[in-house]
């Protein structure tokens, strides 16, 4: 377990300053979207420490979640963490994307999220006192209640402080997911192909063409014929219904210019999410 552990504290080696592209990012919001942002941080913030002081109080969740975390795979505890970068992320672009969307089938279950609250903080504790964990696993319920209680509950409560305050440790937490993830060697993970979510394609327009002057579909090679209904992407490239849905079935991007749909795909829709966390940053140093 505790090598597990080291894995959440690693540097960063693959993303240079991911905490800057956040940030940017966030800061290149208007006033509005940035009050939105910062109240949903904080009610997450506070939901997420009710429920772990609460599995911490608890006699019979605490063993229970911890058994659990001592006996699934290092592959399973990597995807509680990537579920819960995940939230992150949708929290951080929502106010990014022009369509925001999000999946039910991605969130975390109660079960899963106490796992992934234990899990990270242990992670925490053993990376500010390597020593405090050096006990039994019995002994690990007063060690983390202790530190919860002396330097961890007023800060993820969020209450009668700045929005840095809030925002700081919450990008900090992001940034340390996805290092776990590339640290435990799900990196190639998040650029490998996936599907488009089936959510994603019902939504997606049907576009009457009116006169096109030799366009054509790029995946059959076929002219478009004026009077087709054409199914439309929202980077506006059109397609036909039946060339563009088996597409969509295998691979989440378009086929002209690799706009990313979303995905149920978990590893997936991180990628896509910290694609646009990684444009919107790159917009702003060209208007810099």
């Amino acid at each position: 377990m505790i090598n597990i552990i080291d894995a959440f504290s690693m540097d960063e080696k693959k993303e240079k300053d991911p905490s800057e592209i956040i940030m940017a990012a966030i800061y290149s919001l208007n006033t509005h979207q940035f009050s939105d942002l910062m109240n949903s941080v904080s009610s997450e913030f506070r939901r997420h420490d009710h429920h772990l002081c609460s599995l911490l109080r608890s006699s019979t969740r605490f063993p229970l979640t911890l058994l659990h975390l001592q006996t699934i795979s290092l592959h399973h505890k990597a995807l509680l963490i990537a579920r819960y970068l995940l939230s992150t992320l949708t929290h951080l672009t929502h106010f990014l994307e022009t369509s925001p969307s999000s999946s039910s089938s991605l969130k975390l279950n109660l079960r899963d999220l106490d796992a992934a609250l234990l899990l990270m903080l242990l992670c925490e504790v053993h990376q500010q006192a390597p020593q405090a964990l050096q006990g039994s696993p019995a002994e690990w319920h007063i060690v983390l209640n202790d530190y919860v209680v002396r330097s961890r509950l007023l800060t993820l409560a969020g209450l009668g402080v700045s929005s840095s305050a809030v925002l700081t440790p919450y990008v900090d937490l992001t940034i340390k997911c996805r290092r776990f993830l590339d640290a435990v060697g799900c990196g190639d993970e998040m650029v490998r192909e996936v599907a488009a979510s089936v959510a994603a394609v019902v939504v997606l327009p049907s576009v009457e063409i009116g006169g096109c002057g030799g366009v054509e579909c790029v995946i059959c090679r076929e002219e478009i014929r004026e009077g087709r209904e054409m199914c439309g992407l929202p980077c506006e490239h059109l397609f036909h219904w039946m060339c563009v849905v088996p597409w969509l079935k295998k691979r989440n991007t378009c086929p002209c210019c690799r706009f990313q749909l979303p995905t149920d795909d978990v590893f997936g829709e991180i990628q896509r999410l910290w694609g646009i966390l990684i444009t919107k940053n790159g917009m702003n140093s060209v208007k810099i």
